[in-house]
């Protein structure tokens, strides 16, 4: 008897398609903390400062990210306003540095842990200065 395997084979994920897989967990797990207060410093699970959020997020999706904001810019590819995709991470420059950043959501929104006295929130991308990056 002769028995023949037949072996699906796929093209590997395009960069937009790797961040759209992983990226959907990583804009989940963020959702998944709404309403969480921001506190300078905290990476979680119950408070959150910006890159805290970003970290928490990618972490729980299996990514690594550094500690802060400027050091996640760092760390992840730049990527176009036109290239991103959910799942991307969204800094705004302050001058010379990065001081803030939170994971694009799609149609022009991020989550992110705004400031103290607020809350993780899903709000629309307020500046045209803002600069993406994909932890590849």
């Amino acid at each position: 008897m002769l028995i023949i395997s037949l072996a699906t084979v796929s093209a590997p994920a395009t960069p937009a398609e790797a961040a759209s897989r992983y990226g959907a967990k990583a804009v989940a797990i963020a959702a998944s903390k709404e309403g969480a207060p921001y506190a300078y410093g905290a990476t979680g699970p119950r408070k959150f400062d910006c890159s805290g959020l970003t970290l928490y997020a990618f972490r729980k999706a299996g990514r690594a990210l550094p500690r802060t904001a400027e050091q996640q810019y760092r760390s992840t590819h730049r990527i176009s306003r036109q290239q991103r995709a959910a799942g991307d991470l969204v800094f705004f420059p302050a001058g010379s540095t990065i001081a803030h950043v939170g994971i694009y959501a799609g149609h022009d929104k991020i989550w992110h842990a705004p400031r103290p006295g607020t809350r993780v929130r899903l709000e629309r991308i307020w500046s045209r200065d803002a600069r993406y990056g994909r932890a590849d």
